[in-house]
């Protein structure tokens, strides 16, 4: 399952430093505008404490992660959405992921400047937030010039229905209220699928401090995002993208001292990733054997059958059933013939709603 979330904000907030951090790459972070043009993309893995039980008690010869991809999106500039800074470029790249990561400025630095003259993250955020707005406008109003004289001569249901749900949409657009805070039922949002908006895509900030502003638990800056945040339903990470992309630089060993001699159990990066994996709906299940564990990343409400199509097509073809136990009696009882012996090795059929942690065996036949 191909999953991608995009970094976005304007020039200068950190988002090539700490896409440097995800990625351990060396992209340009130059201190001017439009350092970054073509978008990079990384792929990250999701730290997962439970694989390393899982090896510890399997031996196997293979181990794979989860992950997914980050994608670093050029720096937005006010007018981006009628071209400035090759903005129609940029936003038709935020079209193309599953989420947005919004990089926020929250330091002072004389030595890098910022696009706008002054530290303010609440005007930046809502610079990028009215960009993406006036994009996903000017879509809304060229398909309903297109279509409502349509909709008025034929009475079509689903021309008169789509246009309905344009106007719904549209009239919160220029309310200055990103989509993803309005409420759409089951019919309208099929409808509003096709075309990708980008203020429909769920969203975290990233609020981008200096070191010892991570110790202490923020600033004042990022109280204010957290502000806004809050007033938009979307999550905050408190992160230092300089300070993470030298941690990325370290053995795993050195990296976890470094953290506790700071008092801090997880770095920023962790939390990133938890928290966009968690804001995609994303869940984990495992397959295990000698030959190899693996985690597979799957979609919250997928049933068995799905989600034996993401091993392969021919298991969901002929899915059969699946053999089912939870991470969680495994760890307690470190034994898979214990957790049978116990009753807690269950078979199950192809709509059982898979849970984050089973450890599933498919039964199959083609």
């Amino acid at each position: 399952m191909s999953l991608k979330a995009g970094i976005v904000g304007l020039p200068n907030v950190g988002k090539s430093t700490l896409f440097n951090a995800i990625t351990k790459k060396n992209i340009l972070a130059a201190n001017y505008p439009f350092a970054t043009i073509d978008p990079n993309i990384g792929t990250v893995t999701v730290p997962d404490k439970r694989l390393e039980f899982l090896e510890n008690m399997y031996m196997p010869k293979n181990l794979v992660s989860t992950t997914f991809e980050f994608t670093d999106i050029a720096g937005l500039v006010k007018g981006a959405s009628k071209g400035e800074g090759l903005g129609n470029k940029f936003l038709s790249h935020i079209r193309e992921v599953d989420a947005i990561v919004e990089v926020v400025r929250c330091f002072q630095d004389e030595n890098i400047i910022h696009v706008e003259g002054k530290i303010d993250p609440i005007r930046d955020i809502e610079i990028i937030n009215l960009e993406l707005i006036l994009a996903d406008l000017e879509i809304i109003e060229n398909r309903i010039d297109k279509i409502q004289k349509k909709a008025q001569t034929t009475k079509d249901k689903e021309i008169v229905k789509e246009v309905e749900t344009l106007k719904k949409a549209q009239e919160a657009l220029l309310n200055n209220k990103s989509l993803r805070n309005i409420q759409f039922d089951e019919e309208e949002k099929l409808i509003l699928k096709p075309f990708n908006f980008i203020t429909l895509k769920p969203l975290i900030y990233v609020a981008n401090v200096m070191e010892e502003d991570i110790i202490v638990g923020g600033n004042d800056y990022t109280q204010k995002v957290m502000d806004y945040a809050g007033n938009e339903q979307a999550g905050v990470i408190i992160m230092c993208a300089k300070m993470e992309s030298e941690l990325s630089e370290l053995e795993e060993s050195d990296k976890k001292k470094f953290l506790n001699d700071l008092g801090i159990n997880y770095s920023g990066l962790d939390k990133l990733i938890f928290a966009t994996y968690n804001l995609l709906g994303l869940k984990t299940f495992f397959t295990v054997g000698k030959d190899e564990v693996k985690a597979w990343t799957f979609r919250q409400g997928m049933n068995a059958k799905k989600c034996a199509g993401l091993i392969h097509s021919d298991i969901e073809r002929g899915f059969i059933k699946a053999e089912i136990m939870k991470f969680d009696d495994l760890e307690e009882l470190k034994d898979e013939k214990k957790v049978q012996e116990a009753g807690k090795l269950n078979l199950e059929g192809k709509d059982y709603i898979m849970q984050d942690g089973d450890i599933v065996y498919f039964r199959f036949n083609v």
